[in-house]
């Protein structure tokens, strides 16, 4: 049964009216929550089905509508260099902004959602139920978090009362207004997915730009926040040599060299049958990286890999030994020194 657009649909808990909109001609609704800012018509939906108008007004509908939860540790997301050996409360809702055909998420992020059948979990629970579970933190995640942005914006601050840290794991699509009133109201850390180059995104990603993610990623350290990258490296995609290259270089050129740079393995998942990333194709890029000047590149996905591990860059010293998402031990001196040369590591502990 299709979801239809009427009053009744403003009597659930998950629908509320959108944070970032703006009013148009005919009664039409821009949304201006992420950068594909879609001109949504009265009794439809933007691409990602979470935005409807309703007689010119936007709404989202997936305020507290929550998929997914479970407590993780903050190393599979992955934040390498935030908190360490915590937990965070993770969360998702329903659908994204994108159309990866390689989703690891897809039972989500392929599905739209329904308010007739939604588990609406409040703001006050979330953060109750982390605190009773003895997480650390909260983490939107599972698919795009930035369609829980108003859902984030009154969570984020109840999270910060009880003292625990928010995040995102992002492909990095929002508007600049929008990542601007997350971090007002206490994101504190933003992992962007990065696919590959412009032409990657425009193949793979139904037209959505790269330079948008870069400006973001950017943007997110200059408010203050962490931020780490990632790069799913998948076989035939953006695994050859230039793609790889021009990744390192915009990292590089637009985060710094002390920004955390993850290449992760890739499996088939969802509509696309590569095979499995080769490990040496990871290892490639670690390389290339360190050699271009990344101080922290890694490899993931690939369990008991060296390069999970944080190595010192300057004298070599193995400062945090991983396996899996577990920490076997943190050398990382409380004045976030290396113990051995004194190089001082970029980390939030």
């Amino acid at each position: 049964m299709s979801l239809k657009l009427n009053a009744e649909l403003l009597k659930y808990p998950t629908v509320r009216e959108a944070k970032f909109y703006e009013k148009a001609e005919g009664n039409e609704a821009l949304c201006l929550t992420c950068e594909r800012r879609c001109g949504i018509k009265e009794g439809s939906k933007g691409f990602c089905g979470t935005r409807v108008n309703f007689e010119g007004k936007l709404y989202t509908i997936t305020y507290g509508d929550i998929s997914s939860i479970s407590a993780n540790p903050i190393e599979k997301k992955p934040f390498f260099h935030f908190h360490p050996g915590s937990y965070a409360l993770t969360v998702g809702t329903w659908s994204c902004n994108f159309s990866c055909p390689w989703c690891q998420n897809y039972d989500i992020s392929k599905n739209q959602p329904d308010p007739r059948k939604a588990r609406y979990i409040s703001p006050e629970q979330l953060v109750n139920i982390a605190c009773r579970n003895g997480c650390d933190g909260t983490s939107i995640s599972f698919n795009e978090p930035t369609l829980l942005l108003e859902y984030s914006l009154e969570l984020f601050p109840l999270a910060r009362e009880r003292r625990l840290y928010n995040t995102f794991v992002s492909n990095g699509y929002m508007t600049l207004e929008a990542l601007g009133v997350l971090a007002d109201a206490g994101l504190d850390a933003i992992k962007f997915d990065v696919k590959g180059d412009e032409e990657v995104y425009e193949k793979y990603c139904s037209g959505v730009k790269a330079s948008m993610v870069w400006r973001n990623a950017r943007r997110a350290k200059e408010l203050g926040l962490h931020v780490e990258i990632v790069n799913l490296v998948i076989p035939g995609v953006n695994d050859d040599d230039g793609c790889l290259r021009q990744l390192v270089e915009k990292h590089l050129r637009e985060l710094g060299p002390e920004t955390p740079l993850h290449f992760t393995r890739y499996h088939p998942e969802y509509k696309f049958r590569a095979p499995p990333t080769p490990v040496k194709t990871l290892e490639k890029a670690r390389e290339l990286a360190r050699s271009l000047g990344v101080l922290f590149p890694y490899v993931g996905n690939v369990p008991e890999h060296k390069y999970e591990h944080t190595w010192c860059p300057a004298c070599g010293e193995l400062l945090i030994q991983r396996l899996g998402f577990n920490i076997l031990s943190n050398r990382v001196t409380f004045e976030g020194k290396c113990p051995k040369c004194g190089f001082k590591v970029p980390l939030v502990q």
